[in-house]
């Protein structure tokens, strides 16, 4: 009931916790503002927001919107609510829980004075829930920005903004919501570094050759995570991030079936039974190279081709044929893996990134 009375009040530069609002819409936004010109970003982070909410400050807020005292009384004892802690009982002072039923309003509620606050002054920003990013035209306003918002939120909301993970720079540098953006006249959203490199580590840490488990087993739990990173990750504008990283997991299977396979005799018996031609088997399950350089053969591109591998999050087999012109074809089964320098005959490994 109080969200949808004071949803209607907050700024439409808020994106965090609210109906109809999405964590894509506010990182389009920020690409509306870049786009416009605006190619220096504040980047603000408050340090331990939910930790730090002041409790008189915040009511002081609710107050002016509820006269019902009764729901007074409720919210208050909602943020006094006692938290156990190295097995002692305590009662909270400051803050308010994480993960509550009305932190996420209340965190809105206590920002929409900033968010007035930055409007007032006439500056471009977008901001989802703690996170922050004011767009200007400068590094010169750009500091100037940095001081003014810093001293009115310690001032007026006694927030302090976290020093080493805020900064003024270029978007290119910078990340919000995960999503970063490329330089030049026309910004397009890309992955950001820091979550490229936690996705990478979760795929290895799913891959993990001592699991010890079966390759529908592996491919159903790699999925499971993958599908759910491309539902978030999915809506960027590099497509070729997704080309290397679909290619990339693929690699990691097949160079686990092959290490599943273990003997030279086993290796061989399995690339005949899917479909391998007798030499191009007997040559590879004979090569002296390890199993990454060996999954990315032409061998293992028929034995294990997409459509055994189309339970991944980012492959889709329907587009296989309009991705192939990103890298050229190649000849000989083994010039591009072992170092020969022909033209192959089979093309690599064609990778989509679904719809």
């Amino acid at each position: 009931m109080l969200g949808k009375r004071w949803d209607g009040s907050f700024s439409e530069s808020s994106y965090g916790f609210r109906p109809r609002r999405s964590a894509h819409q506010a990182v389009r936004r920020a690409q509306e503002h870049i786009r416009a010109g605006y190619r220096i970003v504040v980047d603000l982070d408050l340090e331990k927001f939910f930790d730090r909410v002041n409790h008189d400050i915040l009511m002081g807020f609710i107050s002016k919107r509820v006269e019902d005292r009764r729901i007074l009384k409720l919210v208050r004892g909602y943020l006094n609510s006692r938290v156990l802690e190295g097995g002692l009982v305590s009662p909270t002072v400051m803050g308010m829980p994480q993960g509550g039923p009305l932190s996420p309003l209340l965190s809105n509620l206590m920002l929409d004075v900033f968010d007035k606050e930055l409007e007032g002054r006439g500056h471009r920003f977008v901001r989802y829930t703690d996170d922050c990013n004011i767009y200007v035209r400068s590094r010169r306003a750009g500091k100037r920005v940095m001081e003014g918002v810093a001293g009115f939120l310690a001032k007026r909301l006694k927030l302090v903004v976290n020093t080493s993970k805020s900064a003024v720079d270029r978007p290119i540098r910078r990340s919000f919501l995960g999503f970063s953006f490329t330089s030049g006249a026309e910004p397009k959203r890309r992955i950001g570094p820091k979550a490229l490199g936690k996705f990478k580590q979760r795929v290895r840490e799913l891959t993990r050759c001592v699991k010890g488990v079966s390759l529908g087993r592996l491919i159903e739990e790699l999925s499971r995570y993958i599908t759910g990173w491309r539902g978030y990750f999915g809506r960027c504008e590099t497509p070729a991030v997704l080309w290397r990283i679909d290619k990339w997991i693929r690699r990691r299977v097949r160079a686990i079936v092959w290490r599943q396979w273990k003997r030279g005799r086993t290796r061989f018996k399995a690339l005949r039974r899917l479909g391998v031609g007798k030499d191009l088997a007997a040559q590879t399950a004979g090569s002296p190279h390890g199993p990454w350089r060996i999954s990315a053969s032409p061998a293992l591109s028929i034995a294990l081709p997409n459509a055994s591998l189309a339970k991944l999050g980012l492959v889709s087999c329907s587009r296989n044929q309009q991705l192939k012109s990103i890298e050229p074809p190649r000849t000989d089964p083994y010039a591009w893996w072992c170092g020969r320098g022909e033209i192959a005959r089979f093309p690599p490994i064609p990778i989509a990134w679904g719809e």
